[in-house]
């Protein structure tokens, strides 16, 4: 393989022809940890070149297979009929390199992650967010013939089931068993493609609107993942934030009412249920698994946080609302440790 580096970029992309001579200029892109990403500007136009790497930058070894991107790619191009104004354009691929070109988000364009730990909570683009995720769902499920070549879910293996779910069962033993047949599930369920990253991190926001990012763990699978693994990540900036927790549970509705509006493929009470139990092993992997968050450092939140995800596994939880209720007792006087019933 040839490794791509800002240094080379231009020379490799002049041999492979994916733009004319003349000015250009490579720049590496930051947040991932998974693969090389570069901005490329030309004098016709600006786009996104990704490479694979096998090791992952995280504190604990992860490793991944390379293949990985062309997952991403032919996802990408599989979506992008659907959601053109959220899923980037394929460009340019070369399988050989594990490389692939694709259209850029807006300069302007400002990752949600970052938007969110500053305070700068949209519900609107919430309910934007939660419908986009209920149409990859919902015309997967429709189109069965078009996603259902996405099965094999390997790297969804290596890059979330072995580092968040097998890692909480060695880490939390006391969930182990609870965690065995969410797992079974997620190995054997084919409903519905699910992206596997659909996280604020993953998504780009501009002009009300965005660009989502990252496919490489996109299966034809349970979809119910996305939903535990987004709102963990909302639930863990709602614990952070105390002045603002009540906000962020506004923001989390907003999501679900727009994801539940989307989506017709399966009862909406089964889609809840799944889905919290996701959201008890993502906040506990988000803790103690091998990719934690490193925005959450106070450690009686990081228990509260332990606290609750063992009750949504251990105690029956199996609503959005009850869990809601429990992320607000971590900022209304109950004590960051406490976990009402």
């Amino acid at each position: 393989m040839f490794e791509l580096t800002a240094d080379n970029a231009l020379d490799y992309l002049r041999r492979q022809g994916w733009f004319d001579a003349g000015p250009a200029h490579a720049e590496v892109l930051s947040g991932g940890v998974s693969n090389f990403v570069l901005r490329v500007t030309t004098s016709a136009r600006r786009f996104v070149l990704k490479q694979s790497r096998p090791q992952l930058r995280t504190r604990d070894a992860w490793f991944s297979d390379l293949d990985r991107i062309y997952r991403e790619q032919e996802v990408m191009e599989a979506l992008h009929p659907y959601l053109p104004d959220v899923v980037p354009e394929v460009l340019h691929v070369d399988r050989p390199n594990y490389v692939y070109a694709m259209s850029h988000a807006t300069l302007e364009a400002k990752v949600w992650k970052a938007e969110l730990l500053a305070g700068n909570i949209d519900v609107d683009l919430g309910t934007k967010v939660g419908q986009t995720l209920g149409r990859i769902h919902q015309v997967s499920a429709e189109n069965v013939r078009r996603f259902e070549a996405f099965r094999d879910h390997n790297v969804y293996v290596q890059l979330r089931v072995d580092p968040f779910y097998v890692r909480v069962q060695e880490r939390r033993p006391e969930v182990a068993s609870a965690v065995a047949p969410i797992i079974h599930g997620m190995l054997t369920i084919k409903e519905a493609l699910c992206h596997g990253d659909y996280t604020p991190k993953n998504i780009l926001v501009h002009d009300g609107s965005f660009t989502l990012v990252d496919y490489e763990t996109a299966h034809f699978g349970d979809p119910t993942m996305d939903l535990g693994l987004f709102f963990a990540h909302l639930a863990l900036k709602a614990v952070r934030a105390d002045a603002r927790c009540a906000d962020f549970i506004t923001l989390m509705r907003s999501v679900w009412n727009g994801y539940r509006d989307s989506v017709t493929f399966l009862p909406h009470a089964d889609l809840e249920r799944r889905g919290v139990k996701h959201l008890g092993v993502c906040l506990l992997a988000r803790i103690d698994g091998t990719s934690p968050v490193d925005y959450l450092l106070d450690e009686g939140k990081r228990e509260f946080v332990r606290n609750l995800g063992r009750a949504i596994l251990l105690d029956g939880v199996d609503r959005w609302e009850d869990v809601w209720q429990r992320v607000h007792s971590s900022s209304a006087g109950s004590g960051v440790n406490a976990i009402p019933s």
